[in-house]
């Protein structure tokens, strides 16, 4: 397995990580992922282990809070063989201290993730959506003494816009509060808007991406095709509408050229959607999820090998969407290019 730094943070990850929103299996969203109970967890941590994959993702909001207890059941007995990632911030009941990011909010989500995972500490703690309510200044000194009391090591930020990144590191640098060293952002072959504007500013702070959802919402297994019902077994009749939006033409189109390579190269389409992601800036490890041992085995072997120049530029043609205002139109004046960082 592949380690690399977690953006401009001294924290080495693998370049594939384990997502457990599978583990639980409560409500309509998360019970239609998967239902893995700790036995089966802890399974599927011993073969990520074995290869390599030494951090798991999760996050209070799944399935109520059973993902970080199936976890920390999973990894009891070798909390010192992992990186444990979790965020907060998403509603986890209807009370008006149930949501968001207040200094009163984080500091009794993060001792219950400590409870539920039963450790003595986060290694990274990322915030699940951005608080327009709280004070930024609130949030990174309420985070800051989190760190400081040592029951956090890095933190992080999920699905923030770029303003609000930026305002958010801006103010953490004036007030000497830790930086956040992650973005865990949506990111895919055929959901691209990540590249426009957060990608740039990663490159430029040091913010490195933790990809979810790298099979665009469960369309790039290789079983949703052009003039097929979908699959009866597929997740998307239940959670499409949970999900990021897909035109079906465009998603055709993408899949006929994963078709392609996969002849090439004999590898499975997800495999190819997960090995193009790892060879693009700012990724520091894609958030792969199984529902079984089998599932898991197939994305593992995303790794290990590297797609062609030549194929990396055909899957990014068919990926490739007009970049929206304002980055267009100078997307394509060459002029222009030279201000920023190349991302396409």
């Amino acid at each position: 397995m592949e380690y690399r730094r977690l953006g401009a943070s001294g924290l080495k990850v693998p370049a594939l990580s384990f997502g457990a929103g599978t583990f639980g299996g409560r409500g309509p969203l998360f019970g239609a992922w998967g239902n893995t109970d700790a036995q089966e967890a802890r399974r599927l941590v011993d073969i990520c282990l074995d290869a390599g994959v030494t951090m798991f993702d999760t996050a209070d909001v799944y399935s109520g809070g059973a993902s970080e207890e199936v976890l920390g059941a999973a990894i009891k007995g070798r909390r010192d063989q992992v990186i444990v990632s979790t965020k907060t911030g998403l509603p986890m009941g209807d009370g008006p201290g149930d949501a968001g990011s207040s200094r009163s909010r984080l500091i009794t989500a993060c001792e219950d993730a400590l409870r539920r995972l039963g450790t003595d500490h986060i290694d990274l703690f990322q915030l699940h959506a951005f608080d327009a309510g709280t004070p930024i200044e609130e949030v990174l000194s309420a985070l800051d003494d989190l760190v400081r009391a040592g029951k956090v090591r890095y933190l992080g930020i999920s699905n923030f816009s770029g303003w609000q990144a930026m305002k958010s590191l801006s103010i953490a640098e004036k007030y000497g509060h830790p930086r956040y060293a992650a973005h865990q952002v949506y990111y895919s072959l055929v959901g691209r808007d990540y590249e426009w504007e957060l990608m740039p500013l990663g490159l430029d702070q040091g913010l490195g991406a933790l990809v979810w959802s790298p099979l665009g919402w469960g369309r790039l297994t290789g079983k949703v095709r052009r003039g097929r019902p979908l699959p009866a077994g597929s997740r998307l009749h239940r959670t499409a509408d949970y999900g990021p939006p897909v035109e079906n033409e465009h998603l055709y189109r993408v899949v006929d050229t994963l078709d392609e390579i996969a002849r090439e190269t004999g590898k499975s389409i997800p495999q190819i959607a997960i090995n193009w992601l790892l060879r693009r800036p700012t990724v520091s490890s894609v958030i792969i999820g199984a529902r079984d041992e089998e599932q898991l085995r197939q994305n593992l072997g995303a790794v290990g090998w590297i797609l062609t120049p030549d194929q990396m530029a055909r899957l990014d043609a068919a990926s490739g969407r007009t970049a929206p205002y304002p980055y267009f139109p100078y997307q394509r004046q060459e002029g222009f290019a030279r201000l920023s960082p190349p991302v396409v």
